[in-house]
């Protein structure tokens, strides 16, 4: 899957939260000042061309859709992320989040006892 830049991940955000939308209606979903219609038409495509999106044919305009789930994206992304910041360790990745402090240990145990009782 291609990496998504910072405003392809933020329109595919409003696909994952709102469902199936027409491009205008991404205009009217996006903060002021208002992307124009063109500039997100552009986005959309080249989400659909990644892969993420698809579209339903309505007469002369589109309804875009997403194919990729959010909880998908997210799980591809901090693969990503482990491998180009940990070496590929998830061990390493949970290191750094304990010596950071992010991580508590009793939810450290409840990890354990989740990956244990899957075995």
């Amino acid at each position: 899957m291609e990496k998504l830049t910072a405003k392809e991940e933020e329109l595919m955000r409003c696909f994952w939260k709102h469902g199936a939308l027409f491009v205008r209606e991404l205009v009217d979903l996006s903060p002021e000042p208002k992307p124009h219609f063109n500039t997100l038409s552009t986005f959309v495509r080249t989400l659909e061309s990644k892969g993420y999106l698809a579209h339903k044919a309505f007469g002369n305009t589109y309804q875009y859709y997403a194919v990729v789930s959010e909880e998908d994206f997210s799980r591809r992304s901090l693969g990503s992320v482990i491998r180009r910041y940990f070496k590929s360790s998830y061990m390493n990745a949970v290191s750094a989040l304990v010596e950071e402090d992010k991580i508590s240990v009793d939810e450290l145990k409840e990890l354990i006892t989740k990956i244990e009782s899957q075995k």
